[in-house]
């Protein structure tokens, strides 16, 4: 479909993953833009209809996107699904001519009704372009401990380039993480996202326990994004387990229904602030959360 915007004529295409020209078009967008492309996550199959990119086009060529990620997430026991924006962006020469803004405007008709909260987030350099449109910010608050120590176990670092240990991974998310007060239930294609690229070498099986917990080490800190699987095991003891033997400190990536032994502190990040859509649910005003590292887009 074709739109006139301050007197320019764009192309606008919802859902794109099958285009093959619009969707190369878009990658070499979001290469530029972000140097990340989502390419080999297509390639892999990982890439379903929960990802919706919303696309603005000059002739073949992608300008402009917003993208609508939809998340099942799971509170209190109740289901809700959740809109994620994400990779919005705009070419350079592109810029200030009032695309991004066409873009948000539209994903707000189209998704009108569908969601129960709309959630994104923002680096400091727009931090005042969302609240134009409802955003306010949300504090997230991470959860943290020193008082555990290493202990042995089995465990198995999977192989991400291998169908199998995939599978496996795909079969513990499906059982979700018992041990987080609020979870994402889906979809595994996000998770893929990250456990076939950034973090394909952080994903581990604990194989006495059968779960699988992504964990990465770095300077004596062990962050441990997030725990799939059943288990009657407690979390202190499957974090004990992953421990290296410099471990000082270990740091969630989710929040825990029992935060007994843990330490909350405000989540600060270099560049990225939450927004929540005002008028719409919003469970961080009353609670001291933060949106499972794995489940940002």
């Amino acid at each position: 479909m074709k739109y006139d915007i301050k007197g320019k004529t764009y192309s606008y295409i919802a859902g794109i993953k099958d285009n093959n020209p619009v969707r190369l078009s878009f990658d070499q967008l979001s290469v530029h833009t972000f140097r990340l492309s989502f390419e080999p996550w297509y390639q892999a199959g990982y890439w379903d209809d929960s990802c919706v990119p919303h696309v603005l086009l000059d002739g073949d060529t992608v300008v402009a996107n917003a993208t609508v990620n939809i998340l099942r997430v799971r509170w209190q026991g109740q289901e809700k699904t959740w809109l994620q924006l994400g990779t919005v962006m705009t070419h350079p020469d592109y810029r200030h001519q009032g695309l991004s803004r066409w873009l948000m405007d539209k994903i707000f008709e189209e998704w009108a009704g569908k969601y129960d909260a709309m959630v994104l987030f923002a680096n400091k350099r727009v931090l005042g372009f969302y609240p134009k449109f409802g955003f306010i910010p949300a504090g997230e608050y991470q959860y943290h401990t020193r008082q555990l120590s290493p202990q042995t176990g089995k465990v198995r670092r999977l192989d991400m380039d291998n169908a199998a240990d995939r599978e496996l991974l795909l079969q513990k998310y499906a059982q979700s993480n018992p041990f987080a007060a609020l979870t994402v239930t889906a979809p595994a294609g996000l998770l893929m996202f990250y456990c076939t690229q950034f973090m394909k070498t952080s994903v581990y099986y604990l194989e006495e326990t059968a779960v699988i917990a992504v964990v990465e080490h770095e300077g004596g800190v062990m962050t441990c994004h997030d725990i799939f699987g059943e288990t009657s095991h407690s979390l202190p003891l499957l974090l004990s387990v992953l421990m290296e033997k410099d471990t000082r400190q270990v740091v969630l990536g989710f929040t825990p229904a029992d935060v007994t032994g843990f330490t909350m502190l405000p989540l600060k990040t270099e560049d990225l602030t939450l927004f929540v859509l005002n008028g719409k649910e919003n469970i961080f005003a009353g609670h001291q959360l933060m949106i499972p590292t794995l489940a940002h887009t």
